[in-house]
């Protein structure tokens, strides 16, 4: 079963506020996505820190439900 792309942008705003999320799917079938999230938590933390945030957010469903996320992250 896929992930919708409103439930992985909800998600990431639940765990991060006032996150400015753009999902796209990649390959059209639910299970390949591109996500761009901005946040003001990300300043000062290096890329993998910034990554490791936004996967947390999810939960276990990466590699689960969620098969695939191109992320981009930056601070505003």
């Amino acid at each position: 079963m896929a992930m919708a792309a409103a439930d992985i942008e909800a998600a990431i705003i639940a765990a991060l506020p006032d996150a400015q999320v753009e999902i796209t799917d990649l390959a059209g079938d639910g299970d390949h996505y591109a996500a761009r999230v901005v946040s003001a938590a990300f300043t000062g933390l290096p890329r993998v820190r910034q990554h490791q945030l936004v996967y947390n957010s999810l939960g276990g469903r990466m590699g689960g439900v969620l098969h695939a996320l191109q992320l981009t992250t930056a601070a505003p």
